[in-house]
């Protein structure tokens, strides 16, 4: 399980991310694109992810990481049950949502084979 506190701390360490109020929910962005929310009241996290990379996140246990099930979903949105998923599967799920958004200087200051 990744608690909110977790999940916080890793985002706000990335380059240049706030946390901003998005409705009802918890957002994460850089340069003012949302990459990532957090439901607390259902314990969800949603990411943002390439279609490539939203189908290999989700290739796994679907109960645990899979795509929103609307038209959201298609665009790469991509649901998190905080309560089941493993740490370093999360943190890397967060970081390639964040090289996902994040202009290519930031995301090759986490991965620099993003540049």
């Amino acid at each position: 399980m990744v608690t909110i506190e977790a999940f916080r701390k890793q985002a706000l360490s990335l380059p240049e991310v706030t946390e901003e109020a998005h409705f009802e929910k918890t957002s994460f962005r850089v340069k003012k694109k949302i990459f990532a929310t957090y439901d607390d009241k259902l314990k969800r996290a949603c990411i943002k992810l390439s279609e490539l990379d939203q189908d290999v996140f989700c290739s796994g246990d679907n109960t645990t990481i899979y795509p929103v099930d609307n038209k959201w979903g298609k665009q790469g949105w991509t649901m998190i049950e905080m309560k089941k998923v493993q740490k370093d599967l999360f943190t890397d799920a967060l970081v390639t949502a964040y090289c996902t958004v994040a202009p290519k200087r930031l995301a090759g200051q986490v991965r620099p084979e993003e540049q």
